[in-house]
């Protein structure tokens, strides 16, 4: 097994396709598939199965896939590390749910600093992956929250990955429509009021778990719900099928996406902690310094 089968196997597990997978791979067909067949020779199992709908990983695919994963990052991070250092770029990375603030932070960094030469990244993710990119050092600094419903959850979840949260603030629950809805004007609302229209969250995927949810009144039994990954994509709904999002009121006028968004106070109360973490003892770049600082500039507890 080398590290280009376990990238094969990623790329055709995301794709559904050997023949997609072999195209953005630039190989040819049959040599993913002789490669991949090898691979699964050699350790005695089936990572994929041929359906009528394409190909598919068998249960033991998806356990193998969820350690390539970490493998392939980890070989990543030591790329990066170790055959890059000679490019003479900066590097620093950050991973967050979906805050506008911690854009803001990140965006006055790289102005601020204005380096020469740089290889920045922002990960606009879900709440797992912003846990799991600190803990294997994908990213220095992450962004989440939590609800007294899965504050236990997530608290345990950065003691075991040996992460230090430390909290920014405390923030009300609002809702988020549309300008032209119909509630557009109204200081307050309840969900019993918003029955009839969808709820867009943010989808947490395999960690579909609302323990893991970045919204507040995770646990609610919203007759309509719509699950997007994607920020313009939950806007895009939100106007077409006047439906509405759940989270802190803080919407940025200088932010072209949510210029259109009215905040609206929740009836229902579940206040949201938000705030970064960072790993256990951990030394941080100057990069990692400097966007801390820029956090804290939000800092309200």
């Amino acid at each position: 097994m080398n590290i280009s089968q376990i990238k094969y196997v990623l790329e055709v597990a995301k794709s559904s396709s050997i023949s997609k997978a072999a195209t953005r791979l630039y190989i040819s067909q049959p040599a993913l598939s002789t490669s991949i067949k090898e691979l699964e020779d050699e350790l005695g199992i089936l990572l994929f199965e041929r359906t009528s709908k394409g190909i598919r990983l068998t249960d033991e695919g998806r356990e193998f896939v969820s350690y390539a994963k970490k493998v392939s990052s980890q070989f990543e991070l030591m790329e990066d590390r170790y055959l890059s250092q000679n490019d003479n770029k900066e590097r620093f990375s950050v991973s967050t749910q979906h805050y506008n603030f911690a854009i803001k932070a990140f965006t006055d960094v790289i102005k601020d600093a204005d380096p020469q030469r740089y290889e920045f990244s922002i990960h606009e993710t879900k709440t797992m992956n912003v846990l799991e990119d600190v803990k294997e050092l994908k990213s220095q600094v992450g962004i989440i929250s939590f609800s007294e419903d899965n504050k236990a959850v997530l608290k345990k979840l950065m003691k075991e990955y040996g992460l230090k949260f430390v909290p920014l603030m405390v923030r009300e629950t609002y809702i988020y429509v549309w300008k032209d809805h119909e509630f557009a004007g109204r200081k307050e609302i309840s969900l019993d009021d918003l029955r009839d229209y969808p709820c867009v969250l943010f989808d947490q995927s395999d960690d579909s778990n609302f323990y893991l949810t970045e919204e507040a009144m995770a646990d609610y039994d919203f007759a309509k719900l719509i699950k997007s990954d994607d920020r313009a994509t939950t806007m895009e709904i939100i106007s077409e099928l006047h439906g509405y999002s759940i989270g802190s009121g803080m919407l940025s006028e200088d932010n072209a996406i949510l210029k259109g968004m009215i905040a609206i106070k929740l009836k229902e109360e579940d206040p949201l902690t938000i705030g970064y973490i960072v790993r256990e003892n951990s030394k941080l770049s100057k990069y990692g310094e400097d966007y801390i600082a820029r956090l804290m500039e939000y800092k309200e507890v």
